[in-house]
């Protein structure tokens, strides 16, 4: 997708630097990756203790 957005020049730049990434839109699209992995970890997080799977594991093992 194209589109104009007004970002932080310094914080662009520090991601390619820290990711060793060579333009702008990798590190925006770098930075978009990084940052949905990491609220995928945290809702994975929030089921921790939860009971939300169902199932036995001896069953699904002798399959």
């Amino acid at each position: 997708m194209l589109t104009n957005i007004d970002i932080d020049d310094r914080k662009v730049k520090e991601i390619m630097t820290m990711m060793n990434i060579k333009t702008k839109k990798e590190a925006v699209n770098t930075a978009i990756d990084e940052f949905l992995r990491a609220l995928s970890a945290k809702e994975l997080l929030k089921l921790k203790g939860s009971n939300a799977w169902e199932g036995n594991l001896d069953e699904m093992r002798r399959d």
